[in-house]
């Protein structure tokens, strides 16, 4: 979430306008406030059994601020088909994974235990169809020999900190042909893995 939102700044086509998250001790809440960027929370955690009632809520609360483009950042929750309609065309996400390999869950230890020889990241457009939207952008690391899950999400979170941005600032003008980044990860980069923890702008 930081990293799109230090990216939008000067001639970038698009502004950060809340960053909403569902759970309260995100730390994409403290850090959006500190970047002065508006805040909310709604939890799931009232509507146990109420995906609807729950996305109605979060919908109303986007709907205040009218948003253009909805990017998702570690909201692990599956929305429905009927939110996804509300704001069709508008929803991004980023999955770590180089998609349509191993959509869902548990993605790196799963390019692992295939052998798999890389592994990397898609931004993709969400639909009703989970992490199967047409793909707008994506990155590669290597895996190395006697890499852990742990160590290679670390790696590829470093390529996502650089593609989402990249993917926004062409989507933000309408324009939705893939991005496509070279293979390797910036040597200088930090990871932090809760950096965007459940939340959406």
């Amino acid at each position: 979430m930081d990293a799109l939102v230090r990216d939008m700044i000067g001639n970038h086509p698009a502004r950060p306008v809340l960053v909403l998250s569902n759970v309260p001790e995100a730390k994409g809440l403290r850090r959006a406030r500190e970047m002065d960027v508006e805040t909310a929370v709604v939890s799931h955690r009232p509507f146990r059994g109420d995906r609807a009632a729950f996305e109605a809520a979060l919908t109303k609360r986007l709907e205040t601020v009218r948003p253009d483009i909805i990017c998702l950042s570690g909201f692990m929750r599956i929305l429905t088909p009927e939110f996804i309609e509300r704001w069709s065309g508008r929803i991004l996400n980023i999955h770590p994974s180089l998609l349509p390999k191993y959509p869902g869950l548990d993605t790196h230890a799963r390019a692992i235990a295939a052998g798999d020889d890389e592994a990397g990241c898609t931004v993709h457009e969400v639909t009703d169809q989970l992490d199967a939207g047409p793909v707008l952008g994506q990155a590669r690391v290597p895996i190395n020999i006697g890499d852990t899950a742990d160590a290679l999400a670390a790696r590829v979170l470093t390529v996502e900190h650089q593609l989402y941005p990249a993917v926004l600032r062409r989507f933000a003008i309408g324009d939705r042909s893939p991005v496509y980044l070279p293979k390797g990860i910036a040597p200088n980069a930090r990871a932090d893995p809760g950096s965007g923890s459940g939340t959406m702008h």
